[in-house]
C-alpha cells in the first residue's frame, strides 16, 4: 500500500516519515511540503537517509494528490484550518484520511468556532469523520475513509478516564488536570517562548484557563460520562524536547482497587497501554519516541481524591505514531506494525 504524508516539514510531519519508511506493510510514496519542494528528503532529514532513498519533497495540491490513483492512504500533518483543504477532495475522490489537525475532532461545529475563533471550514463533513483513540473505539469507525486523530493532551487525559467514567467510579464534578508537554508540541516555529535559553531550565503554564484542547477533553469525556463534564485543565510547557506528563485529581466514588480493576479490564489486550501498580510514578523518558502510555492511581484518604498520573510522547503516542496505529487497524495489519 502506498502512503502519502501532506506537510511534511514539521514535528509530526517528519514522525510519520520515519514511522512509515520503516513500515513492513507499506511504501512511503510521496512527501509534500509548500516550503520544500524539490529538496532530497535525504538532506532535510539526514538522519532519515538510510530509510527515504530519493524521494523528494513534491508541491501540496489537494486536487491533483485526490486523482492520484498510485496512493491509497494519506496523512494530514497540517494546521487546522489548512488540512480541510485536502481533506474535502481527498474524502470526495474515496481516499482514506487520517487527520492530524483539528479540524474533525470534534461534533460540533459551534465549539469549533469558540475555541478556534472562526467558523468551520466543512462543517458537512464532521459527520463523515469519526474520532478514534484507538483502544477506546468501538470498530465501527473502520469503514469511514475520513477519520480524524485525537490531539495529544487529551490522548494522555483520556486514556486513564475514559474507563472510570464509563464505569461510575468518580465523579464528574471538580476534575482538575494538570498537563505538562515537551517544547515541540508547540510545532516547529520560531518564537520567543520555545527558544533554547527561554525554556532551558524554566517552565511555564499557558493556555488558561481555556486551552483549545479543552473543547476536544470535555466533549470526549462527556460521551463517556453520559452527562455534562466540565474540567479545570492547566497546561504547560516544560523544558524537555517531548513527552507529556498529566496529573488528574479527581473525587472518588469507588475503591482504588476498582479502578485497577476497570484499567486491567479494559486495555488487558491493548499492546501500547502499560497500567502500573500504584505508587510507581509514570516516568516520560520510559515512553519518549514510542506509541506507549503508562499510568498509574494512588488514593489520599485525606482529600478524598483520586490522584492519577499518564504520560505518552506527544509526538508518537499523541500525533504521528496513533496515526500509523489507526492506519494498521483499518487495513488489518498488524496493530503494532512499525511501532515501537
Amino acid at each position: 500500500m502506498n502512503a502519502a504524508v501532506i506537510g511534511a516539514s514539521g514535528y509530526s510531519g517528519e514522525e510519520l516519515v520515519r514511522l512509515l519508511s520503516r513500515h513492513p506493510d507499506v511504501t512511503l510514496a510521496a512527501v509534500t511540503s509548500r516550503s520544500l519542494v524539490g529538496q532530497a528528503l535525504a538532506n532535510v532529514m539526514p538522519g532519515l537517509r538510510h530509510l527515504v532513498g530519493d524521494l523528494k519533497f513534491t508541491n501540496s495540491d489537494p486536487a491533483e494528490l485526490a486523482q492520484n490513483d498510485d496512493l491509497d492512504v494519506f496523512f494530514l500533518a497540517l494546521p487546522h484550518g489548512v488540512a480541510t483543504e485536502f481533506a474535502k477532495p481527498l474524502h470526495a475522490a474515496g481516499k482514506t484520511v487520517i487527520d492530524l489537525s483539528a479540524d474533525f475532532r470534534l461534533n460540533s461545529a459551534t465549539r469549533y468556532a469558540e475555541y478556534y475563533g472562526h467558523p468551520h471550514p466543512a462543517p458537512e463533513l464532521l459527520a463523515a469523520a469519526p474520532y478514534v483513540l484507538p483502544e477506546l473505539a468501538d470498530d465501527s469507525w473502520k469503514s469511514a475513509n475520513l477519520i480524524a486523530c485525537p490531539g495529544c493532551y487529551p490522548t494522555s487525559i483520556q486514556l486513564p478516564l475514559v474507563p472510570l467514567l464509563k464505569a461510575g467510579l468518580i465523579s464528574t464534578e471538580g476534575i482538575v488536570i494538570n498537563s505538562y508537554s515537551g517544547v515541540s508540541g508547540a510545532g516547529r516555529k520560531v518564537a520567543e517562548d520555545f527558544i533554547y535559553c527561554e525554556r532551558n531550565e524554566s517552565m511555564k503554564g499557558y493556555g488558561m484557563p481555556k486551552h483549545r484542547h479543552l473543547s476536544e477533553i470535555e466533549e470526549q469525556l462527556e460521551k463517556a460520562a453520559f452527562t455534562d463534564v466540565i474540567v479545570q485543565f492547566n497546561p504547560h510547557l516544560a523544558p524537555m524536547s517531548r513527552g507529556i506528563s498529566t496529573t488528574i485529581v479527581v473525587k472518588a466514588k469507588s475503591s482504588l482497587e476498582e479502578i485497577y480493576i476497570a484499567w486491567n479490564k479494559a486495555y488487558a489486550d491493548k499492546p501500547f497501554v502499560s497500567v502500573l501498580k500504584s505508587g510507581t510514578f509514570p516516568d516520560t523518558r520510559m515512553v519518549t519516541q514510542t506509541n506507549r502510555a503508562d499510568m498509574a492511581a494512588v488514593y489520599d484518604p485525606r482529600t478524598g481524591n483520586f490522584v492519577i498520573n499518564s504520560v505518552i510522547d506527544n509526538i508518537t503516542k499523541g500525533a504521528s505514531g496513533q496515526a500509523v496505529q489507526i492506519m494498521n487497524l483499518k487495513f488489518g495489519f498488524d496493530e503494532t506494525a512499525g511501532l515501537l
